[in-house]
């Protein structure tokens, strides 16, 4: 504590603590933030240390006076205290002298608040000016109202005078009738005021500019402010009828004496309406030829008619039915439509996209002989192969799995003495292969039908003699195998006459070579009869005109993508040519000879390999060159849509016969073996989905989820894993990790190369599926003599076995009066007091049935054993 009081003092400061603490006011923030987050602070406002009657900030609280310290005293020499270097105030308070800085800021601060005080006088000038505005410019609306209002009032007497100088001008010129229709024209346009003013307007004296029809004029308004632009007046009287020639308005009434002209611009849209009158009555009805499809829309059928879509849905609506702009139509609504407002129709189909692709005419003077096309074909193991490769120097059997043909295949052979080429097309001989034999039969000039010596006339030696009847081709018949010993070559010729085919030896007219394929014997004469032969056919086409041919083979090559074995039967196939097979197009790549050469283009019966296909085309279908790509997408689209509505109906068979719909009653509950099958080529998956599909019974039969060509892939085991089936691999195999992904899903995939192979296997794994047979063996009959009540056992019933035996554990029938009442099994089997095993005829024993004890005296026991015979196929 420090006292400032000293003893001569009257008044003295009270005695207060001194700190260094500054003066503090603290409060509380509430702080916004994004997405509705706040947050509550403390604020603290540290005050400045003033002196006493130094100004406050704005806003700043002022500080409080300071109690000035009291300078300490220094004692005297005597021990009185010494007197007070500073000054005292009146009041005893001890002053302390301002320092620089304090100056300047205090000077400052004067500085700031004369800034303020101009500020804030600035301010309430301009708030005083704004006022003055909103004043004057109040000040202009009111006397702009009462400009409005006067000019209503000078508009309406002028109007009232206008009416009356009309009324009497008509009474004068036309007479009263004429007077009357004047009378409403008069008040059809009132005269119109409008105000023009500036939008800001400050100056006093500012004259207001008032428009009307006879004149503008002004009006004055006293000080004020600006004028706002005024709205228009309304009307509140109904337009009359008007006449033809013109308004009458004030203007027209004052000069009613003058003649008024028409106007240029008023003739000139008079000469227009008159020529547009004259145009269209001379107009004429276009007739059109209009091209109609299946089905066509009304706005598609009025835009080729020229005709306007309403007309066509008002003829519609005549005839009953209600239709919309988008609706579609068939084709004989649109002719009748058509028909009706005078048009011609050609009618169209979607199958037309397909004309003119195949069986143009040629001209006769274009056409150049062609080789010949030879179909070989005969039974399975006759030597079909081996007689082909012996005319071509070749050895396609030793690469024939079991040695068989599995494939069509399509050869060129040059004959040694003409020097003539000749086409050979090889086909399988096994049953499954029929579809190839017919794909041969169908493309064919001559059909050489093979048949061994040794082996006689076959199944399918027989259907190939009727392919060759259905085709209507000349048949050779060459009779192999003559080197072994016991061929009988007489024996064929024998067995060929049952089925109408008789032999030059024998007095007809099919020509007959006895050939040997291994010695090579006779097949120079071969040829010859088969040069004769189409000799007389006089094979001739057109060699400069687009390719024509037919698929014989197709297949999906990893390397070379989809390949198909194409025969070029009329014109030229070149590289580059966009081509069309089924529903399949591309553009030719590469052609490929059955050598292995390159070549650049293929004429007439030569067979090559064509790759650039978007995908595999199906063996048989036939093969044409279209002039560019719109027109075969256009066929493939087409043929694509066909395929699958196709797919579609024999899928759902929504209609069918009584029979068709018991058989699927029949089907419905039989089990299924789910199947992917994959092979190298068409032609052999052709035939092993027809052999699969013969196995399958009204019991079980084999589901197909997925058939395709070429090999194995991630997507096949991904499907099999979906139906838990199994894969089944034709002359294919599966890639690293289709492998991989079928050995981690525990997927099984089976591979093959011979067809027999793959269908016995097939068969046995769907015999699986069949349930078994039960089959009932008889072993003996007992009669019961007498029923034994025995504790902890039950009835026994104490028999002689009459006849047979009887088994412990055997099923047996219990028979009271020649009716079965109950069928079970024996629990106890006893002879004596001995359990045994059997009984034999005459012996006597004792027996008790599981779960029944209703035994008489005198009924009969069949005992029987129930044996389970696995069913096969």
């Amino acid at each position: 504590m420090v006292d400032t009081k000293t003893p001569g003092d009257k008044l003295s400061m009270p005695s207060k603590t001194l700190t260094l603490k500054p003066r503090v006011e603290t409060g509380t923030v509430r702080q916004s933030f994004s997405h509705g987050r706040s947050k509550q602070v403390v604020v603290e406002k540290r005050g400045k240390r003033r002196l006493p009657g130094e100004a406050a900030s704005p806003g700043e609280a002022p500080a409080p006076e300071p109690v000035a310290k009291a300078a300490p005293a220094r004692p005297a020499p005597g021990g009185r205290p010494a007197a007070p270097a500073a000054p005292r105030s009146g009041s005893g308070v001890v002053l302390r002298t301002l320092t620089e800085d304090e100056r300047s800021a205090r000077a400052s601060a004067l500085a700031d608040a004369k800034v303020r005080e101009e500020e804030e006088r600035r301010i309430a000038e301009e708030e005083a000016k704004r006022r003055a505005s909103r004043e004057g410019i109040e000040q202009a609306e009111r006397e702009a109202a009462e400009a409005r209002r006067k000019a209503e009032e000078e508009r309406h007497r002028h109007e009232e005078e206008a009416k009356r100088k009309a009324e009497q001008e008509a009474k004068r010129r036309f007479g009263e009738a004429e007077a009357a229709a004047a009378k409403p024209a008069a008040t059809a346009k009132p005269a119109t005021t409008t105000v023009r003013t500036p939008p800001s307007v400050k100056a006093p004296g500012i004259a207001v500019e008032v428009e009307e029809d006879d004149g503008p004029r002004q009006i004055r308004r006293g000080p004020g402010g600006a004028i706002r632009p005024a709205a228009a007046p309304k009307t509140t009287h109904k337009p009359g009828p008007q006449k033809q020639r013109g308004r009458l308005t004030v203007t027209t009434a004052l000069n009613a004496d003058e003649v008024r002209e028409r106007s240029i611009a008023s003739f000139r849209r008079r000469t227009q309406r008159l020529k547009g009158h004259a145009s269209n009555e001379a107009k004429e009805k276009l007739i059109r030829e209009v091209i109609i499809p299946e089905a066509i829309t009304i706005q598609e059928l009025a835009n080729r008619m020229s005709e306007r879509a309403v007309d066509v849905i008002r003829m519609l609506m005549k005839q009953g039915a209600m239709h919309k702009i988008t609706d579609v139509i068939d084709a004989d609504t649109a002719q009748l439509i058509a028909e009706e407002l005078g048009h011609t129709v050609k009618r169209v189909a979607a199958s037309d996209v397909e004309e003119g692709l195949f069986d143009a005419v040629d001209d006769s003077t274009d056409t150049e002989p062609r080789s010949p096309v030879v179909t070989v074909m005969g039974h399975v193991d006759h030597g079909k192969t081996s007689l082909l490769d012996a005319l071509r120097h070749a050895n396609v059997v030793s690469g024939e799995a079991g040695g068989i043909t599995q494939h069509i295949g399509a050869y060129q052979v040059t004959s040694p003495e003409s020097g003539k080429k000749i086409t050979f097309i090889d086909t399988p001989g096994h049953a499954a292969f029929t579809a190839m034999r017919a794909r041969g039969a169908k493309v064919t000039d001559i059909v050489v039908l093979v048949v061994a010596a040794d082996d006689g006339v076959m199944p399918q030696t027989v259907e190939a003699i009727n392919h060759a009847k259905a085709a209507k081709v000349p048949m050779i018949v060459a009779i192999n195998k003559i080197d072994k010993p016991d061929a009988k070559p007489e024996r064929v010729r024998t067995e060929l006459l049952q089925y109408e085919v008789q032999v030059e030896s024998l007095g007809g007219d099919v020509v007959d070579v006895e050939v040997s394929a291994k010695n090579k014997t006779n097949l120079d004469r071969l040829l010859e009869m088969i040069a004769l032969q189409a000799d007389i056919l006089e094979l001739k086409t057109n060699s400069q005109r687009p390719a024509e041919g037919t698929v014989i083979e197709a297949k999906l090559d990893r390397g070379r993508g989809p390949v198909a074995t194409v025969l070029v039967q009329r014109g030229t196939l070149r590289i580059g040519d966009i081509i069309v097979a089924g529903a399949e197009m591309g553009r030719v790549r590469a052609l490929i000879s059955d050598q292995g050469e390159n070549l650049e283009e293929a004429g007439p019966s030569v067979p090559v390999e064509v790759l650039g296909f978007n995908g595999p085309p199906e063996a048989g279908d036939r093969l044409a060159v279209v002039e560019n790509e719109a027109r075969a997408r256009q066929v493939t689209s087409y043929r694509a849509h066909q395929k699958r509505e196709n797919a579609a109906a024999s899928i759902s068979g929504m209609r069918g016969s009584l029979e068709q719909m018991m058989s699927q009653l029949k089907t419905a509950g039989r089990k299924e073996f789910p199947l992917i099958v994959k092979a190298d080529v068409q032609g052999s998956l052709e035939a092993i989905l027809g052999s699969l599909e013969k196995l399958g019974t009204e019991e079980v039969a084999a589901r197909i989820l997925h058939a395709g060509v070429g090999g194995i892939s991630e997507s096949d085991v991904t499907l099999a894993e979906g139906f838990n089936a199994a894969i089944i691999g034709f002359s294919v195999r599966a890639n690293k990790e289709a492998a991989a992904a079928a050995k981690r899903n525990g997927i099984e995939i089976r591979y093959y190369n011979i067809i027999y192979d793959l269908v016995d296997d097939i068969k046995k794994a769907m015999s699986g599926l069949l349930a078994p047979t039960l089959r009932e063996t008889m072993l003996g009959n007992a009669q019961i003599l007498e029923i034994f009540n025995i504790s902890k056992v039950g009835k026994v019933a104490g028999c002689r076995v009459t006849d047979g035996t009887v088994e412990r554990g055997a099923n047996v029938r219990l028979i009271r009066d020649n009716v079965v009442v109950h069928e079970g099994k024996l629990s106890t089997l006893k002879r004596f007091k001995d359990e045994v095993k059997e009984v034999q005829s005459g012996q006597e024993c004792g027996m008790a049935f599981e779960n029944y004890g209703d035994m008489r005296a005198g009924d009969v026991i069949e005992c029987y054993r129930v044996e389970t015979i696995q069913r096969s196929l």
